[in-house]
């Protein structure tokens, strides 16, 4: 009887938890009717705020701060019902002590990954300097001939038509004349130090590769894909230097 008893309380048990309803999952994104304007205004609008707090999510995320995704959609429903558990200046304080920690864990990265960028750039120049064919200069640049030409050397104060290719240690490439399919121009005073240096080794016609240390290049600064105290890779054609008529 005792068994008969059990029995029935279980089957009864897991009838009841099949008449449940599923749990709610906050982030499933459901495919909706977009039809009339009002509609895709609507959705446009928690789109662009959703954007704005994704892109905050992803950059605090960078610095170690995770955030439990289901009570983010709760206050979010409940701060646009004027329902929220926290009153503003709470709200305000808690999100600027996290603002203020993330940029002081920002520092703290820029600061560990500069330094990462510097010894990796010690290490492959210390290598890439033992490799036949690679010359390094007194001021520590490192180049090797991959092309000679048979033109005339520039001056610092000329001005250059050249074609490159530039990348950071790992590959990333961060600019180049031939994916633009288009050479560049400039004055070679007015580059980075490895550049004015490195280009003036070179006759026209000429195609090297320069291996640069952050010190000749961008230094400190982070500028577009290139981190703080990175080594940049270029290869570098040198296809005219333009003569200026300065009496113009």
């Amino acid at each position: 009887m005792k068994n008969t008893s059990i029995t029935v309380l279980i089957v009864s048990a897991l009838i009841l938890s099949a008449c449940q309803p599923p749990p709610v999952d906050n982030m499933k994104v459901e495919i909706l009717a977009l039809d009339t304007e009002q509609q895709k205004q609507s959705y446009a609008l928690g789109a662009s705020m959703g954007q704005i707090v994704e892109r905050k999510i992803t950059h605090q995320k960078e610095v170690g701060f995770e955030y439990d995704q289901n009570l983010l959609v709760k206050g979010f429903i409940a701060a646009l019902q004027n329902q929220s558990q926290l009153d503003n200046d709470e709200i305000h304080s808690i999100t600027r002590a996290v603002e203020s920690l993330v940029r002081e864990k920002q520092v703290e990265l820029k600061a560990l990954r500069a330094d990462e960028n510097r010894a990796k750039g010690i290490d492959f120049l210390t290598t890439n300097a033992k490799r036949p064919g690679v010359t390094t200069t007194g001021s520590g640049l490192q180049y090797e001939v991959l092309k000679n030409g048979k033109g005339s050397k520039p001056n610092a104060s000329d001005t250059v038509k050249v074609h490159y290719l530039g990348t950071l240690l790992d590959g990333t490439e961060f600019d180049s004349s031939y994916s633009r399919n288009k050479p560049s121009s400039f004055p070679l005073n007015r580059v980075i130090k490895g550049w004015t240096e490195g280009v003036q080794l070179m006759n026209v016609g000429a195609k090297y590769k320069f291996y640069v240390p952050s010190a000749l290049a961008y230094g400190v600064r982070s500028t577009g894909k290139i981190p703080s105290h990175s080594t940049l890779i270029f290869e570098v054609e040198l296809l005219e230097i333009i003569k200026i008529d300065h009496a113009n």
